[in-house]
């Protein structure tokens, strides 16, 4: 029996490729794929397929110290090649999105085929067979959540929401045709533009501008009402992966993606943390004015952000911070952690969701920072103390959530600080003697995280405990909730049939894995280092507005 989306995949035209060398940079335009030229970890270069996301003219530093020598440099530029003057933003094939750069015209292989966009179906036809159009809005939101659901699932394989998808994943996908324009309109800027008309010398991706194909589009809401089958029965344990598990996860909680967010095109290119200089990874609502400079300068302490180091370095003659401005709750050996009020420190707790905001996909800044309660891992040396990284915490959860979002700098991954981060978070659970679990959606890196935490700790649990044990006391030892601790049991296989019922047995695989990972890590929270007790807020406190 053939599927819905197959017969709909063999139905839809090819894309259109114009052969190499017979067209022009101009002629490339946003949604267009082609080869470009990338170099390698071994320091030569590769051609690789990538799609054209966005398309600007090559920025220049109005802050950077020019000299006359450079004045002369740009007179002579003005007659540089057509490649040199633009900038293309790329999403590389088959690579995670946190890669996606602005590459030079002149990196572009035009030499090699070049491939369009599907063209789309007339306004009139309908898509696939017995597809009827529903009458009522009141199903726009969950089309959308929907869809932002699959385009977790696709964006954890690394394939970005813009990049066509194996069959099945995304029903009805339709790339934007090629057009002269190098602005592409998301379904909320067309509103936007009603309010105020937008000035035509504006920068299109200062503000993030939206990587939007027809999914974000209102007019693709159709719905498949024939093609539906029967529930079909829940997968097999060895079937569970990665990817169902991230979209069974990432449809909830306060700060649910969006569409328009994971769409944003990233409009920073490299921050400079005191003595580090990392990549940004994704788009982070700094001002415009600061938007596609080459660096962005950080004061490690205060997270003030400059736009050249002249004037970081004047500011670090009169900033008097050398730790976060709060409490410091656990010290033990090198690595300190400070507890910010949201409310009372506004200006750094603004200034670290923007630094964050940089290296986390499927976040969205719904809110201010008041509602929060922030703590702040940092290492400590002679200068002072450099942030490693932090999670945030509702002063008020509906949901019993112990962390609204989590971060470790790209400077300090791979280094044990994030299951350290993770741990710090249950062991102030249990001083609150709750339950808690980690605000939905996760992102792929902090779902790795989580699972490995869980499973480490429940696993050490089962190997040190002689006596019969249940899943409740698994989270009251543990403070894990009883969902977690099933799904991870349910992820490792751990659930075994005996006599009538469910017991819980570890392989030696899982024991295998267990060892590795125990040698392996080395630092740990010493609750005994923790002097903390529970905030308590009134409810004048809890009121943000």
């Amino acid at each position: 029996m053939v599927s819905a989306h197959s017969s709909h995949e063999g139905s839809q035209e090819p894309p259109p490729i114009t052969p190499g060398g017979t067209y022009s940079i101009q002629t490339v335009s946003v949604g267009c794929k082609l080869y470009v030229r990338r170099p390698t970890a071994e320091g030569s270069e590769e051609e690789r397929l990538a799609e054209i996301l966005s398309i600007r003219d090559r920025p220049t530093n109005p802050y950077a110290r020019r000299s006359a020598r450079v004045n002369v440099k740009e007179e002579e530029q003005d007659g540089q090649k057509l490649e040199d003057r633009w900038e293309y933003f790329v999403h590389w094939d088959q690579f995670n999105k946190r890669l996606d750069e602005w590459v030079a015209g002149s990196r572009l292989v035009l030499s090699r085929d070049l491939e369009w966009p599907r063209p789309k179906p007339p306004p009139g036809k309908k898509v696939g067979p017995s597809v009827q159009k529903v009458p009522s809005k009141s199903l726009r939101p969950q089309s959308l959540l929907k869809k932002a659901t699959a385009n977790a699932a696709a964006a954890a394989s690394p394939t970005p929401v813009s990049t066509p998808v194996p069959s099945g994943a995304l029903a009805g996908y339709h790339s934007p045709s090629p057009a002269p324009s190098l602005k592409r309109k998301g379904f909320h800027d067309e509103q936007e533009e009603e309010e105020e008309e937008e000035p035509e010398d504006d920068d299109p991706d200062a503000e993030g501008e939206m990587d939007v194909d027809a999914e974000g589009e209102l007019e693709g809401e159709t719905f498949d009402l024939t093609a539906s089958s029967p529930a079909d029965p829940p997968p097999s344990v060895a079937a569970f992966s990665k990817e169902q598990e991230i979209e069974k996860l990432r449809t909830s909680g306060s700060m649910t993606q969006s569409i328009s967010e994971i769409a944003r095109v990233k409009n920073l290119n490299r921050l400079q943390i005191g003595k580090h200089e990392v990549d940004a990874w994704y788009f982070s609502p700094y001002p415009k004015e600061y938007a596609h400079l080459p660096v962005l300068y950080l004061c490690e302490f205060c997270l003030s952000y400059f736009p050249s180091s002249f004037m970081l370095a004047r500011h670090r003659r009169r900033c008097t911070l050398f730790h976060p401005p709060g409490n410091e709750i656990y010290r033990h050996e090198d690595i300190s952690v400070f507890e910010l009020d949201g409310k009372r420190q506004l200006t750094w707790c603004r200034n670290l969701s923007l630094l964050s905001k940089c290296f986390l996909d499927h976040k969205t800044l719904y809110y201010d920072v008041t509602p929060f309660m922030y703590y702040v891992m940092t290492q400590r040396d002679s200068n002072g103390c450099h942030i490693i990284g932090y999670f945030s915490k509702e002063k008020e959860s509906a949901e019993n959530y112990n962390v609204a979002c989590i971060l470790t700098l790209p400077q300090y991954q791979r280094h044990g600080f994030g299951k350290l981060l993770i741990e710090f978070s249950y062991e102030l659970s249990k001083k609150e003697g709750k339950l808690g679990s980690p605000e939905k959606p996760l992102s792929d890196l902090g779902l790795l995280g989580y699972r490995a935490y869980w499973a480490e700790v429940i696993v050490e649990l089962l190997l040190n405990t002689t006596d019969d044990i249940s899943i409740d006391d698994i989270a009251q030892k543990t403070s894990i909730t009883h969902a977690d601790i099933m799904n991870t049991c349910t992820t490792l296989q751990l659930f075994k049939h005996y006599k009538g019922q469910h017991i819980i047995c570890l392989s030696d695989a899982v024991l295998e894995k267990h060892e590795k990972v125990r040698n392996k890590r080395r630092r740990r929270i010493h609750p005994e280092h923790l002097i903390w007790k529970p905030p308590v807020f009134t409810r004048d406190q809890l009121r943000f507005y």
